[in-house]
């Protein structure tokens, strides 16, 4: 299920996205002490962390965990944990808590179970997903026909290893870690960013479908769980 927001532009998104963002995190803390925000590489979300790196928040009772990783070394260009380190965990929000995925073994299915147990010391439910989606249809690291895609849609664990079809969206990186389905649908919120005609055209295919192993976002964007699509030209 899915609720539909457009906006005028893109700064009125990242305004918008960082408001909600800002009121979960917030919300948490008052209720329980602590707060956790599910978050994604990318462009679309760049600015929002920029944003939200300089809200005044007790980033001290905040935790922030990627949505996803490329099997790459965290100084590497290419690695999510650099860029949210870089974009996100600067400023007031350094003293956030951060929880990476990606381990010393040598590939994510080797990997994934020391992954697994640093994920499952979080609790059952992130305040907020923040997530992305390719033109493939692809969210988090859950690509088309992947290797492990079955698995990450269907598993009650937390994270699952991927091995992607090389594309122009994957790049060489093929070699992936991402939250299954059952744990991103597990948050109170999620908000999908999409900007572009290209991602718009890819979102009405997306929901004009069924197949979720063509495009995954699919089994997030026809869940019983609402998600929050935000999108701007």
């Amino acid at each position: 299920m899915q609720e539909h927001h457009v906006f005028d532009d893109r700064d009125a998104l990242v305004a918008a996205a960082v408001e909600r963002i800002v009121e979960a995190l917030t919300q948490a803390i008052n209720e329980r002490g602590r707060a956790l925000m599910l978050v994604s590489g990318g462009s679309s979300p760049e600015p929002v962390y920029k944003a939200l790196s300089q809200r005044d928040l007790s980033w001290s009772s905040v935790s922030v965990a990627l949505v996803d990783e490329r099997w790459v070394e965290p100084d590497h260009s290419a690695s999510n944990e650099g860029f949210i380190r870089r974009h996100l965990l600067t400023g007031p929000a350094a003293e956030a808590e951060f929880i990476g995925m990606k381990t010393s073994a040598e590939t994510p299915q080797a990997g994934l179970a020391e992954c697994e147990s640093r994920y499952d010391a979080l609790p059952d439910r992130a305040d907020v997903c923040l997530l992305g989606m390719g033109s493939d249809g692809h969210t988090a690291s859950l690509f088309p026909y992947a290797e492990g895609l079955d698995l990450a849609l269907a598993s009650a664990q937390r994270c699952a290893a991927i091995t992607a079809k090389q594309s122009d969206v994957t790049g060489m990186y093929t070699a992936r870690m991402t939250l299954t389905a059952h744990y991103i649908l597990s948050a109170s919120q999620r908000l999908l960013l999409l900007t572009g005609e290209e991602k718009r055209s890819a979102l009405r295919e997306a929901l004009a479908g069924e197949d979720n192993q063509a495009m995954p976002v699919r089994a997030i964007l026809n869940a019983a769980q609402t998600t929050d699509v935000f999108w701007a030209a």
